[in-house]
């Protein structure tokens, strides 16, 4: 059984930061691209970032680029997500997504984690 585990949300106040950690049991992920979704109150889940399996391609959605930091620890089986310079609409639960298919389809998806961001 594939299980993937967010931790590490909480509330932090506006400009602050966060790290995100996912880890994964079950199978390793280490040949596939793994990635962070989150989903806001009344919307859509989004895209926010993602990173190849060997992490040495990484992708982000416009309004995270430079902010936000993905990275990996194959040996670990782990995703992370580094969340600097926060803002109130990054106030979301922050999914993360292994076993990529195609676009922003993955096998596997976490249970999620809440990140509050408080002005």
């Amino acid at each position: 059984q594939v299980l993937l585990v967010e931790f590490g949300g909480g509330l932090v106040q506006v400009g602050g930061s966060l790290r995100l950690s996912c880890a994964a049991s079950g199978r390793t992920f280490s040949r596939n691209a793994m990635g962070w979704f989150r989903q806001a109150p009344g919307k859509e889940r989004e895209f926010v970032a993602a990173i190849s399996w060997d992490g040495g391609r990484t992708y982000y959605e416009d309004s995270v680029r430079g902010r936000f930091t993905i990275s990996r620890d194959n040996a670990k089986n782990t995703v992370y997500l580094q969340m600097n310079s926060l803002k109130p609409e990054d106030t979301a639960v922050y999914y993360c997504a292994a076993g990529w298919v195609i676009g922003d389809k993955y096998l596997y998806w976490g249970r999620g984690t809440q990140v509050t961001v408080s002005s």
